[in-house]
């Protein structure tokens, strides 16, 4: 398919650069005028769907766990209520995979996760909207004795693995106290964050939404500052008036 490419546009699209490729100049002048010519056909389609009666139509979204659990459930209840032509497909994935994803067209829209101090990424095109925020604290077994950071240093923690918001949240929440955590558990899995607390075996910062519809069978104790995650939404700014985009948003 390239090299037709090249042969309909009668230029080089393509350079080797060691054991991979480069785009050339030219290349990148197809990519944004292709880009260009996506948003205008997304835009038309989504006022076409906007000038109906009926809210119709897919819509992809990306969610992390948090949202997965506690904010869809009830959504995807409300959309088939009120919306039944609406067929909403949903997908878990790491937030910055999402956003980049969303961006390359494969979402309409993303619901991901920021953590103090730690900006997700921006990429061109997507616009963002908070849609709520939760406190994070520090979970401890029953009968643990801790009363803050400070008395987790000699306990074992759970974290996610290096590279996630989280885990840096967390890492520098220990540092400031003056200690480096005992990290002896590492899972991107939330629930098992909350299963290893509750069962007595470590110590994690939680953010509140995961407690939704599920009591806390431990501790939580309040941070200094009370830090908070920001849940926020990632639309590409041509589809922002896709009628079924909307509805989900609002549910």
């Amino acid at each position: 398919q390239l090299t037709q490419l090249e042969r309909e546009a009668g230029t080089t699209l393509l350079r080797k650069a060691g054991r991979t490729v480069r785009l050339t100049p030219e290349a990148d002048i197809l990519v944004a005028t292709a880009s260009e010519l996506a948003d205008t056909l997304e835009r038309a389609e989504a006022e076409l769907r906007a000038s109906g009666t009926t809210v119709r139509g897919r819509v992809r979204v990306a969610v992390f766990q948090s949202a997965a659990l506690a904010l869809m459930p009830a959504a995807l209840t409300t959309m088939a209520h009120q919306h039944p032509d609406v067929r909403v497909e949903m997908v878990q994935t790491e937030p910055a995979e999402a956003l980049h994803q969303t961006w390359a067209r494969d979402f309409d829209m993303v619901i991901a996760e920021q953590y103090p101090e730690h900006s997700a990424p921006w990429l061109p095109g997507l616009v963002r909207r908070d849609l709520t925020t939760d406190v994070i604290h520090l979970a401890v077994p029953l009968d643990c004795t801790a009363d803050d950071l400070a008395g987790t240093v000699d306990l074992p923690w759970v974290m996610e693995p290096h590279g996630a918001a989280s885990r840096h949240f967390a890492e520098q929440a220990c540092r400031v106290e003056g200690f480096e955590p005992d990290v002896r558990y590492v899972t991107a899995d939330l629930q098992a964050h909350l299963r290893l607390v509750e069962s007595g075996n470590a110590v994690a910062l939680i953010p509140d939404l995961m407690w939704a519809g599920h009591p806390p069978a431990c501790r939580l104790i309040p941070l200094p500052q009370m830090p908070r995650r920001t849940v926020f939404v990632a639309q590409r700014e041509a589809g922002l008036r896709w009628p079924a985009s909307i509805a989900l948003l609002a549910a």
